[in-house]
């Protein structure tokens, strides 16, 4: 791989998701063409023969179960997750908790429940 390569690689690995997100976006309206995931070939048989509960789920919806005592630190979570909320609607969503912040992929949602956690509130993954 080349070195110029190598260094877009760098600085895409350093995007937070919603940065990663209006990339594809922009990358999709530049260039006419739709990001779409590819699934991977099964193996003979066995994977035809698994059930759908032995699937990993790969999404889930952040709900935030209580705001807790340092509610302005968790609005500034929300709004790094719902940019397009304003302070009001942040502040109105952490307000009427049990709120859902979104159907986030598993890493997303990760990331969104640690800094949620870390900022007071509770959260749990559905």
């Amino acid at each position: 791989m080349s070195d110029k390569s190598q260094k877009i690689i760098d600085q895409i690995a350093e995007l937070s998701v919603l940065e990663l997100s209006d990339l594809v976006k922009a990358l999709e309206e530049k260039f006419d063409v739709k990001a779409v995931a590819m699934a991977a070939p099964a193996a003979a048989g066995t994977a035809a023969a698994a059930t759908p509960a032995a699937e990993e789920k790969n999404e889930f919806d952040v709900v935030i179960t209580n705001a807790g005592a340092n509610k302005i630190a968790v609005i500034k979570v929300v709004r790094e997750f719902k940019p397009e909320l304003g302070l009001k609607e942040a502040k109105d969503m952490v307000d009427a908790v049990p709120a859902t912040l979104g159907t986030m992929k598993k890493d997303a949602a990760n990331d969104a429940k640690t800094k949620l956690v870390a900022a007071g509130a509770q959260v749990e993954l559905k």
